[in-house]
């Protein structure tokens, strides 16, 4: 079986969605024009991305594609030098993705690069602690400048103090500045997500490798196994609903939390007892950060947090209240999981016969332990804290264009580019400037309305 031509593919458009690569960024299509790059894209193996995304992408849910495109590929191949590997190329079908990791092809260029590997991620091995702390610092800070940016409104007048305090700047100038800072936001977000992941991956990926060498009929879960029982920061938000859960019985409120699946009903009969108040307390201080996990994988627009669509926590809560009333133990068996990790660790570190190998093997099963929680947290705080927040900020700015009439709905902005916005934005404000109609407001909606329809195609 020969797999296909990514060009023939291509070539086969779907009624009705010709110019369809209008929609995405140009250096994602694959290419007849430029002969070097088409052989290299014909000797490529290039795979469906179906993991990341099972659907087509919404051209603005683009952004997360280029973010981790630039991200990932940067750090292998720039910056921690992997020997073997360079980055990852893109490119895009029909609205899906489909990417291929480079290879170093060159041996001596292989073993070149292994003494630059070695000192620059040994450096954050030797120091994970110390650089994992920090690197919460740095997450932590851009999260609360994402929130606090602001997307302003275009007023008739500006405020007198524009003039008394001579600001010398408009709200026009500020909406344009402040969408670049909140894009130029998402990917300083994503250039974190991938200073320590591939490493994470790596340290397991080292420890499997040894272990199947020692052990070649070991299964992988096995091995899984002897990293298991570690506390993540993704089981939080769970955790926040199980306390919530026992707070309603404590104070004698579960009825009134369990009464209806609408959280509106709920929070509205809770106001009006003393003790529901103080159950809304408990919640509120729950809320942030741990609501802000996405009820999907928070990679497209339309995964909205559990802040956005309180029902959903609501349920959880509700679950576990039915639960702890059938006296079921609710708490996560992390003790059971921890002796049956180390019994399994010690019945195989047992049969390992040399010293060396032995030490090793602790080694190496010491580093996986220490670095893999990374690799679960770092999903809370990119994607979910993180693009939640991201993606309300993007309803901010749709909410704008559509009252200026560029687009009809705020979800049309997910039809547009990144920087499509931006142009649409330009022509918004020198609109509100001169004081005449943005031309967008003939342009975009037309071409949303095919774009609405192309989406429907490649699905």
């Amino acid at each position: 079986m020969k797999f296909p031509v990514p060009h023939d593919v291509k070539a086969k458009t779907i009624p009705g969605t010709e110019g369809w690569e209008r929609m995405y960024p140009y250096q994602y299509q694959f290419v007849t024009d430029d002969p070097v790059r088409n052989q290299y894209e014909k000797e490529t193996f290039w795979f469906y991305d179906g993991l990341h995304y099972p659907e087509p992408l919404y051209p603005f849910d683009t952004i997360w594609d280029e973010a981790w495109f630039l991200a990932l590929s940067q750090y292998n191949n720039r910056i921690f030098m992997v020997p073997p590997v360079r980055g990852v190329d893109h490119r895009m079908i029909n609205g899906y993705v489909y990417i291929s990791p480079v290879p170093v092809k060159n041996p001596e260029e292989i073993g070149s690069r292994v003494p630059h590997f070695m000192e620059r991620a040994g450096h954050y091995y030797k120091n994970w602690d110390a650089l994992e702390a920090k690197w919460k610092v740095k997450m932590e800070a851009t999260i609360r400048e994402l929130e606090a940016l602001q997307i302003p409104r275009l007023a008739d007048m500006e405020d007198i103090s524009v003039v008394t305090d001579a600001i010398g700047e408009s709200k026009g100038y500020h909406l344009l500045k402040n969408y670049d800072d909140l894009i130029n936001l998402g990917i300083k977000c994503w250039q974190y997500h991938f200073e320590f992941l591939n490493l994470g991956y790596a340290a397991y990926v080292f420890f499997l490798d040894f272990a199947q060498k020692l052990f070649p009929s070991i299964p992988a879960q096995r091995v899984t196994q002897m990293i298991s029982g570690i506390d993540v920061i993704m089981y939080q938000p769970d955790e926040e609903l199980k306390k919530l859960a026992k707070r309603a019985i404590e104070l004698g409120v579960d009825q009134a939390v369990s009464f209806s699946p609408e959280w509106t009903a709920v929070e509205a009969a809770l106001k009006k007892l003393p003790k529901g108040v103080e159950w809304l307390t408990s919640l509120n201080l729950s809320r942030e950060p741990w609501f802000q996990v996405s009820t999907g994988t928070g990679w497209f627009h339309h995964d909205r947090s559990w802040n956005d669509q309180m029902n959903v926590p609501l349920s959880g809560i509700q679950t576990y209240i039915q639960k702890l009333r059938e006296g079921v133990n609710i708490e996560r068996p992390t003790a059971k999981v921890r002796a049956e990790r180390d019994r399994i660790t010690k019945e195989y570190r047992d049969l390992i016969e040399k010293d060396e190998d032995r030490k090793q093997f602790d080694e190496l099963l010491g580093c996986a332990k220490t670095v893999f929680p990374y690799v679960e947290n770092h999903l809370f705080y990119v994607e979910h804290w993180f693009h939640s927040v991201f993606w309300n900020k993007m309803r901010e700015v749709a909410a704008i264009m559509q009252e200026h009439g560029v687009i009809k709905d705020v979800d049309d902005i997910w039809l547009l580019r990144r920087d499509e916005i931006k142009q649409a934005l330009w022509d918004v404000v020198t609109a509100w400037a001169t004081g005449v109609t943005p031309r967008g407001t003939q342009t975009w909606p037309k071409e949303i309305e095919w774009r609405k329809g192309v989406m429907q195609k490649f699905k």
